[in-house]
């Protein structure tokens, strides 16, 4: 191995993928060994759910994380949201189970026995080539695309899902094309809680297709695309900032799902997350259910809340580094913007 290609030990081991950041070989296997651990804890949780779950009980009353999500899809569930079998929720945390093994042989292979960096021009990549970095977004789009469509394929053709306005599994056969239905929930003109004010399935079904098809759309533009001058002059074109720009984007969503669990009980039926939510603001800010009940729409609410919050502040950490700000010297000591290979 080249003196090039070792890990860069001057950076703390508790920097974890910053001791990678010139290794893009190193670094993909970091990343897919990661993915595998998140299906393992997908799996393991939802198969411990099962072995625990008590059908006499309300979902929403038994410290589930999984199960309640799977049930709002349809899986294992019939009229009035009871749950009529468990067999699917154990197939899904088998088939989680197996995907984190082959995973996790890829991650393994990639951090200990593949090139440290990636040689062919596909996968090559380096941070501040501007092309290469949107071609990346371009696939995450399309991929994220394809998730939107696979819950519409879900909806309307794979078994339906729990609509709560008639307690029970349907399919959504005419999901709503109309954008100025689906684009009025985000400019405030549908709804009362903006994006978590939609009230039917034809609207979330429709808002997926719209989601998905832009989300495709846009990855193949920036997919045969170059940016720009303006957009090249605008970002800053580093690790870290993307970095930065990835952890706002899961502090934003982490807020709109706070939003959505809160007050939606649509997406997120009562029969399976309890009654919908307010805000009290006693010490911190805090969501309750009416009745101070602990259910799975308390904490995950919270949850999502906090997360949100903290993820907020690694962005901002983030994106002041990048913009080249050091917090050792307390002032800024690099110019990055517009710095381009």
């Amino acid at each position: 191995m080249a003196i090039a290609d070792k890990i860069d030990t001057s950076i703390p081991w508790r920097a974890g993928n910053a001791r990678l950041v010139d290794l893009s070989g190193r670094l993909l296997g970091a990343h897919v060994a990661h993915a595998g651990l998140i299906v393992l804890w997908a799996g393991a949780i939802t198969l411990f759910e099962v072995a625990r779950f008590d059908p006499s009980l309300p979902m929403y009353d038994q410290g589930l994380i999984v199960l309640p999500n799977l049930a709002r899809l349809g899986l294992g569930v019939g009229a009035g949201g009871a749950v009529v079998e468990t067999y699917p929720y154990f197939v899904v945390g088998v088939l989680h189970l197996i995907s984190s093994a082959f995973l996790g042989a890829g991650g393994l292979f990639h951090a200990l026995k593949g090139p440290a960096r990636l040689e062919s021009d596909f996968f090559d990549y380096r941070w501040d080539d501007a092309d290469k970095m949107t071609t990346i977004l371009g696939i995450h789009l399309v991929l994220l695309g394809a998730g939107a469509l696979l819950l519409v394929a879900k909806a309307m053709a794979l078994g339906g899902l729990y609509d709560p306005v008639i307690q029970d599994v349907r399919l959504v056969s005419s999901p709503t094309l109309n954008p100025l239905t689906i684009f009025g929930y985000l400019f405030g003109t549908e709804g009362r809680f903006w994006l978590a004010g939609v009230d039917n399935l034809e609207d979330v079904v429709g808002g997926h297709i719209w989601i998905g098809l832009m989300c495709i759309g846009g990855g193949i533009w920036h997919i045969r695309s170059t940016p720009t001058a303006w957009a090249k002059n605008l970002f800053v074109w580093s690790g870290e900032a993307y970095l930065s720009y990835s952890i706002g984007a899961v502090s934003l969503m982490a807020f709109i799902a706070t939003l959505f669990v809160s007050v939606n009980g649509l997406v997120f039926p009562a029969e399976f997350f309890g009654p919908t939510l307010g805000l009290s603001f006693d010490r911190f800010p805090v969501f309750v259910s009416p009745d101070r009940a602990l259910t799975a729409r308390v904490w995950l609410a919270n949850a999502h809340f906090w997360l949100g919050f903290f993820f907020l502040q690694g962005h901002l950490f983030h994106a002041l580094r990048a913009a080249g700000y050091s917090f050792t010297a307390g002032k800024v000591v690099a110019v990055t913007r517009g710095q381009m290979g």
